[in-house]
C-alpha cells in the first residue's frame, strides 16, 4: 500500500505557522535587550548575559509547564497572552531606562522580574499553539513544522539584533516594534477564530488598546528615551545615537560638553587636557623623536591632538572599534572642535576594528603605542588587559619604544592597577607606573611599557595646560595609600582582573 502524501497545510495552519516564527522572533529579542541593557548598566556583559538567559529559559520552562492547566478556548487563551506579552515585553527596554534614571536601587529586582514575567508568557505561546495545530496535523508532522519556524524565528532577531535593529532603532524602539508584532499576531488570532472566541468585542477593544498603546509609545520613543536620560545625565544632550558596540551620548553643561559610552564618562571638557596630557606626553617627551605613533582606542580624537604637537611625528595609526565615535569627532563641527580637528590631519590613518585583531595581523612597528581603552569592566575589554594582548603590543613596539596605558584609579581600584603592572610585566615588558588628578575622575593612574628603562624628558612642547618639567617627576611618585600591592598577572583564560574592577569600584558605587 502506497503511503500518503502530507497534504500541504490549510491556510489556518500556515498562520499559526508564521505566527511561531514571530513570536519566537519575539521572545528572543526580549531577551537580547534585557542582557544588553544589563550588561550597559552594569558592567560584566558575560555575567549578565548569562543570569539573563538562564533566568529566562527558567521562566519558559515554568510557563510550559502552566500550559497544562489551560483545557478550554485555547484561541482566546493565546490572544490574551499575546497581548501581555507585546505589553510587557516591549515596554521592557523602555521601563528599565526609566528605573535606572529614577529609581537606580530598584533596577536589578525589576530587571529579573520582568524577565521572569516575559520568560513565563513566552513558555506558554508554543505548547498553546502546538495543541490548536494539533486539531488537524499529525503530531510528527506538528512537532516539525512548529520547531522549524521557532527556530528560524530566533536566527532571524539574533543576526538582526545587533546589525540592524539596535544601531538604526535603539533599544527602546527595537522592544515596542517587538511589542506591536505580537499584538499583530493576538489580531491575526482574533481574526482567525473569530467564530470560537466569547467575548468577541472585549477581545477587539483589547487589541485595539494594546496597538494602541505601543504604536503611540513607539512614535514618541525619542521622548521615552529623553525621559530616561535626562534625568541620568543631568546635564542637557547636545547628541545621542546608538552603534552596533554601545550607546554613545554627549552633554553640555557647567563642566562644557561631556562624552558618555554606555553610561559611564569618557572626558569632560573642563579637565580632560589632564587626562590627555598626563596620557600621551610622559611617553612621547621621553622617547624623544617618535616618527610612527599608534593610538589604540582613543576615537575621541583628544590623544591624537596631543600626539601632533610633536613636529618628529610622520604618521599616527588610530584604531578604534566603533567608526561612529571617528566619524562623530570628525565631522561633528562641534566635537571636532574638541580635539583640534586631529582626526582630519593627513598624519592620521583611522582604522576602525578590534584593538586585538589589529596587533594580530598588523606588521607595523611603532616609536609610541598610546592604550586608551575603557575599563576593565567586562570580558570583551578585559581581553585587552591580558598578558595575550601584551605580548602582541610587545611585538608591534620598537626596540627603543614606548607604550602606555590607562589603568583605572589606583586609589578606588588600587589591587586593580597593579594587577595592570604586573601583567606587563609577564610578557617580560618593564612596567613604570604614574598618576594624576583628573577632578572629574578623581587620582588616576597610567603605566609605561618599554623594553628599555624610563628616562624623564628633558622638553616638552609648549602650551601644556597641566604638566611641566618641574612637576612630572611627582606624577611617578605613590603615596602610602596607592603603593603597590601584590597581585597575580590577568590572562586571557581567566580575566581576574574583571572581577577584581567589579569589587573594588562596586564597594565605591553601594
Amino acid at each position: 500500500m502506497q503511503a500518503k502524501e502530507p497534504s500541504p497545510p490549510k491556510p489556518v495552519e500556515l498562520a499559526l505557522l508564521v505566527s511561531v516564527f514571530v513570536v519566537a522572533a519575539c521572545g528572543l529579542l526580549y531577551e537580547l535587550a534585557a542582557g544588553a541593557i544589563a550588561s550597559y548598566l552594569l558592567g560584566d556583559s558575560i555575567l549578565q548575559f548569562s543570569t539573563i538567559i538562564g533566568t529566562y529559559l527558567f521562566a519558559m520552562g515554568i510557563g510550559s509547564w502552566l500550559s497544562r492547566y489551560f483545557e478550554r478556548q485555547l484561541p482566546a487563551h493565546f490572544l490574551r497572552i499575546e497581548l501581555l506579552v507585546g505589553l510587557v515585553g516591549g515596554a521592557l527596554p523602555a521601563i528599565l531606562f526609566i528605573a535606572n534614571a529614577y529609581a537606580p536601587q530598584s533596577f536589578r529586582p525589576l530587571l529579573y522580574g520582568l524577565v521572569l514575567l516575559v520568560g513565563i508568557l513566552v513558555g506558554l505561546e508554543i505548547p498553546l499553539v502546538m495543541r490548536i495545530l494539533k486539531r488537524n496535523v499529525q503530531l510528527k508532522d506538528l512537532v516539525s513544522q512548529v520547531l522549524t519556524f521557532d527556530y528560524l524565528g530566533a536566527l532571524a532577531v539574533s543576526v538582526a539584533f545587533p546589525l540592524v535593529l539596535v544601531p538604526q532603532l535603539g533599544l527602546v524602539r527595537t522592544g515596542l516594534l517587538f511589542g506591536l508584532l505580537n499584538a499583530a499576531v493576538a489580531l491575526w488570532a482574533l481574526w482567525l477564530f473569530r467564530h470560537e472566541l466569547r467575548a468577541l468585542k472585549s477581545h477587539v477593544i483589547a487589541a485595539l488598546a494594546t496597538l494602541g498603546l505601543l504604536g503611540g509609545a513607539f512614535a514618541g520613543a525619542d521622548h521615552i528615551t529623553s525621559l530616561a536620560e535626562d534625568k541620568f545625565y543631568q546635564d542637557r544632550i547636545v547628541f545621542s545615537e546608538n552603534s552596533p558596540y554601545q550607546r554613545i551620548v554627549v552633554t553640555h553643561g557647567k563642566a562644557g560638553h561631556r562624552l558618555f559610552l554606555n553610561g559611564n564618562l569618557q572626558f569632560a571638557q573642563r579637565d580632560e587636557y589632564r587626562y590627555h596630557e598626563a596620557l600621551v606626553h610622559p611617553a612621547m617627551a621621553a622617547h624623544g623623536a617618535a616618527k610612527k605613533v599608534a593610538v589604540l582606542g582613543g576615537g575621541d580624537g583628544m590623544a591624537v591632538r596631543e600626539v601632533l604637537k610633536y613636529a618628529s611625528v610622520e604618521s599616527i595609526t588610530l584604531v578604534e572599534l566603533d567608526p561612529n565615535m571617528t566619524r562623530l569627532f570628525s565631522q561633528n563641527a562641534t566635537l571636532s572642535a574638541l580635539n583640534g580637528q586631529a582626526l582630519a590631519s593627513p598624519k592620521v590613518k583611522i582604522i576602525n576594528t578590534d584593538a586585538f585583531k589589529f596587533l594580530e595581523t598588523t606588521q607595523d612597528t611603532f616609536d609610541v603605542i598610546i592604550v586608551d581603552f575603557p575599563d576593565p569592566s567586562n570580558f570583551s575589554i578585559g581581553k585587552l588587559y591580558t598578558t595575550s594582548f601584551y605580548a602582541l603590543l610587545d611585538q608591534r613596539l620598537a626596540a627603543s619604544g614606548y607604550a602606555v596605558v590607562q589603568t583605572t584609579s589606583p586609589l578606588v581600584a588600587r589591587k586593580s592597577f597593579w594587577t595592570v603592572a604586573r601583567t606587563i610585566e609577564e610578557v617580560g615588558l618593564s612596567a613604570k607606573p604614574y598618576h594624576a588628578h583628573v577632578p572629574s575622575f578623581g587620582e588616576w593612574g597610567f603605566i609605561i611599557a618599554s623594553r628599555r628603562p624610563y628616562r624623564a624628558p628633558t622638553a616638552l612642547p609648549e602650551g601644556m595646560k597641566f604638566l611641566n618639567l618641574q612637576s612630572l617627576p611627582l606624577l611617578f611618585d605613590f603615596p602610602q595609600d596607592m603603593a603597590r600591592v601584590p597581585t597575580q598577572p590577568n590572562r586571557l583564560s581567566n580575566q581576574l582582573l574583571v572581577t577584581t574592577f567589579e569589587e573594588e569600584w562596586g564597594k565605591v558605587l553601594q
